[in-house]
């Protein structure tokens, strides 16, 4: 399987192996970032992103060929990111995979962003359903019980910023520099996360939802009051922020497996974390804590498949098309694709 990934700032293809028993062999995974097209505006700009994957991608996919030692022609189909993601981006992969499937006269799998990072575990772990995701990225915060390839049940989801995008704004408004996650954990390492008292939205509340809105505000009111900032302010602000994200993310994620429980006593709690912000190793120990009290598995896989890559593309791709699941050349990109939609379901040779 080929699989395209072009719904942000990286441009990635990868070729993955699945077999009869639905082991994974990854041959090749190829992403090029775009955080230097973007340093200088503070954030991706959408335009600037769809250029650079037009440049791009037919050398990332011949790439991604050569070093898993095969032609293109070799390929069973081609999956290509579909959505939900920046719709210029997202155009540009879905296109070519088009391309590449008529011309070569193979089966095209659109793929759902979403779905892909959903099923990565099961291309590194070979994790058995049911079990719970907690998608944690730039774009996205939300659990979701995936039942299997294409069934899916949102459990809960941010009502605001992504976590991803607090993360960025905070650090932009410290003045740390992009991507906003790393550059806020490295600063946190030398800071008190006890000097500053950060709200924790909603975290009272029985249902699983997020806000983090109010905790990003809290910030900047806390770095104006204090204007101008030293090293030590921000390196505190930084630790405090980023400790009250741990203990919401920590508290939700024991709210969850507590459901999952409940709801599927007959199967042992399984919590697979995916997106960049799986990264950040406070955020990681606070999940670690949360799942050992709920007797639950924490699952994360290898952050290069955490972030937007080729691999998890083709590998969903993969999983739909074993189950011959396949999609019309008119498969239109979307802006937003909410993985509960009834069209996820699995439907036998759609095209």
């Amino acid at each position: 399987m080929l699989g395209i990934e072009t719904s942000c700032d990286e441009t990635a293809a990868s070729i993955v192996v699945r077999d009869s028993a639905g082991k994974a062999v990854i041959r090749s995974n190829v992403v090029r970032s775009q955080l230097d097209e973007h340093a200088a505006f503070g954030g991706v700009v959408p335009e600037l992103a769809a250029r650079a994957h037009v440049t791009y991608l037919d050398h990332i996919i011949a790439q991604a060929c050569r070093e898993a030692g095969i032609k293109l022609g070799d390929v069973d189909a081609i999956a290509a990111t579909a959505g939900p993601g920046l719709i210029g981006g997202v155009l540009v992969g879905l296109t070519t995979a088009k391309a590449l499937a008529a011309a070569l006269d193979k089966p095209l799998i659109a793929v759902n962003h979403l779905e892909a990072h959903a099923l990565t575990a099961r291309l590194i772990d070979g994790v058995q359903f049911p079990y719970l995701m907690l998608l944690v990225s730039g774009g996205h915060s939300q659990f979701v019980l995936v039942r299997g390839v294409g069934d899916y049940e949102r459990w809960g989801t941010t009502i605001d910023d992504a976590l991803g995008e607090a993360f960025d704004k905070v650090a932009k408004l410290l003045a740390l520099g992009h991507p906003g996650g790393p550059a806020v954990e490295a600063t946190a390492k030398s800071g008190d996360p006890k000097r500053f008292k950060f709200p924790r939205p909603l975290l009272r509340e029985a249902r699983l939802d997020f806000s983090f809105s109010g905790l990003k505000t809290a910030v900047r009111l806390q770095a104006e009051a204090l204007a101008p900032l030293s090293d030590q302010d921000v390196a505190d602000i930084a630790a405090s922020f980023q400790a009250a994200v741990a203990e919401v993310v920590s508290v939700r994620a024991g709210q969850a497996l507590a459901r999952f429980k409940a709801e599927l006593p007959d199967h042992k709690p399984q919590l697979v974390v995916a997106g960049g912000v799986a990264a950040n190793r406070t955020i990681a120990a606070a999940l670690d804590k949360a799942c050992a009290a709920a007797g639950a598995t924490l699952i994360v896989p290898p952050i290069a498949l955490c972030t937007d890559n080729g691999a998890m593309v083709a590998w969903a791709g993969a999983e739909r098309f074993a189950l011959g699941a396949t999609d019309h050349l008119d498969f239109t990109a979307r802006p937003r694709w909410p993985l509960d939609l009834p069209d996820m379901k699995v439907v036998p040779d759609a095209a």
